[in-house]
């Protein structure tokens, strides 16, 4: 598949301020979102910009809004713990947003009703964690609505409810979102909203803290830890009768991955080869051939997935046909709908010889919002020169997907990805398939222990393993690498296998 053909099924999505020419669509989100209450003026939202510009952020999606946040800085010393949203928000006009404040106090979060699950709202949380956490400030504050509440006020205070919800008993659909994004509940606020009819008037004060703030700088970054989690699919290759099946497998694993807040989840490579247990061709040259069909699916899938459940994908690889010729070739689906490929370099003996595929010519490094990465297929993470040159160009992580027959062909991979781990101060990621298609010739048997590893030494997991999956076992992993850390370990005094290598007497190129 081109780029020029994998582009009809990209997702722009983006996260921004919000401009001037967005305030008719804005209102009329909020229209959708709130039919009961009043939206903003137009002079209300010029005042937000002026005022505050950072803490006005909307998600586009394909160049529609479908989601909005608003917010100010206060000191919330200085107001009554039993305010009113008027007071709070300037009748909400922000005029008394203060840049000395040390709370960032969140007036909304709407999201398209036709966009409600694919985490859109996560991600203008984020979104504000992130700008607490540039701004230095210690909380977010909230003052929640309780729209379910009205169901229940005839035998539950406001506080029995909140606490229903809190022990999960009750689902409140915004009280309970806030909860999942790591919100507390301070206490319950009365005559909040006036025109919050379903609430009746009651909402949680809701506050998050920023681990990170620093009382001695005064709003200065000063990032401590930038943390990335990734979950690793260690797939099992067993028989199926339809795509569908192929991708409610899929789907699950992205759930769980989305369900522990993973920033990465990673597939093996020829984990597709699965889809050949129900296409009925026992050669193998031809099966080839009949998969690649299936690339539209697979990337319309993946695509989908990663917007969906605001997962970065690594969707192992996929053998496409370009120019009437076979490609083993690796997806990265980003979170913001976006997608790259990476073409396998090193075609092994037996895909040479059973399915024909050919090698790749290019080599890339992709950014992504967890910082630079790359992918390198099985065999190509045993050529050294690969991960040097990748590393010397700013990848942090490097995924190997990887499908192994053996132990030894598993355990070169292995051993390899750990060396060019410590020789290049990168963290590999590599997760390989298991189990066995009994109706699909030339897919004998899988063995796979995946694993993410780190450099060897003091920063680092013991052993340099920062996780490990149990072998030939159908499972994930999920671990936290520091990107922080690794930068500032490439900069000590300790370890410099990039730095300071000996370019007077030897270099490395890439031929074009």
């Amino acid at each position: 598949m081109t780029t020029d053909q994998i582009s009809q099924f990209e997702k722009k999505i983006i996260i921004r301020n919000i401009e001037r020419e967005d305030f008719d669509n804005i209102i009329a989100l909020q229209n959708i979102c709130f039919p009961n209450m009043s939206p903003w003026k137009l002079d209300q939202l010029e005042s937000h910009i002026r005022t505050f510009p950072d803490g006005q952020i909307c998600v586009e999606l394909d160049g529609n809004i479908i989601g909005s946040c608003s917010s100010l800085i206060v000191n919330f010393d200085d107001y009554l713990e039993q305010h009113t949203y008027s007071e709070i928000t300037d009748k909400g006009y922000i005029r008394n947003h203060n840049p000395r404040g040390g709370n960032l106090y969140g007036m909304e979060v709407m999201v398209h009703p036709d966009f409600r699950r694919m985490k859109i709202g996560r991600r203008l949380y984020e979104a504000r964690k992130r700008l607490a956490e540039q701004l230095n400030l210690k909380s977010i504050i909230v003052g929640g609505r309780i729209p379910g509440y009205h169901n229940y006020s005839d035998k539950l205070s406001p506080r029995a409810y909140a606490e229903e919800v809190l022990q999960q008993n009750i689902y409140d659909p915004v009280l309970t979102f806030q909860m999942m994004n790591g919100f507390t509940l301070k206490r319950i606020i009365s005559n909040y909203l006036s025109d919050d009819v379903d609430s009746e008037n009651f909402a949680a004060l809701l506050e998050w803290n920023n681990i990170e703030y620093k009382p001695s700088i005064n709003k200065t970054l000063y990032k401590m830890s930038f943390p990335v989690r990734i979950c690793v699919v260690q797939y099992m290759m067993k028989k199926i009768d339809s795509f569908e099946e192929f991708a409610n497998q899929c789907e699950h694993y992205v759930d769980v991955a989305s369900d522990y807040k993973s920033d990465f989840a990673v597939f093996p490579e020829n984990f597709t080869m699965q889809l050949l247990s129900f296409l009925d061709e026992r050669s193998p040259s031809l099966a080839v051939r009949k998969l690649t069909t299936y690339t539209t699916n697979y990337v319309e899938l993946f695509s989908e997935l990663a917007v969906k459940y605001n997962v970065n994908i690594v969707g192992g690889s996929h053998f496409v046909e370009n120019n009437n010729r076979i490609y083993n070739v690796a997806h990265l689906f980003r979170r913001d709908g976006s997608i790259e490929q990476q073409y396998k370099l090193h075609i092994s003996p037996n895909e040479r010889k059973w399915w024909g595929i050919n090698g790749g010519n290019s080599l890339g490094v992709f950014d992504t919002d967890c910082g630079k990465i790359s992918i390198q297929l099985s065999s190509d993470i045993e050529y050294p020169e690969l991960s040097r040159i990748v590393a010397e160009e700013g990848a942090q992580i490097i995924f190997v997907p990887f499908c192994a027959e053996d132990r030894q062909t598993f355990l070169r991979v292995k051993y390899c990805a750990q060396a060019r781990a410590i020789e290049n101060q990168v963290f590999i990621v590599t997760a390989g398939t298991v189990g066995n298609l009994t109706h699909v010739d030339n897919i004998d048997v899988q063995y796979a222990q995946s694993g993410i590893y780190t450099p060897a030494d003091f920063s680092f997991s013991r052993d340099g393993i920062a996780g490990e999956c149990s072998e030939n076992t159908e499972t994930v992993i999920m671990a936290e690498v520091d990107m922080e850390t690794l930068e500032r370990y490439r900069k000590s005094n300790d370890a410099l296998s990039l730095k300071d290598r000996r370019t007077d007497i030897y270099s490395l190129q890439i031929r074009t």
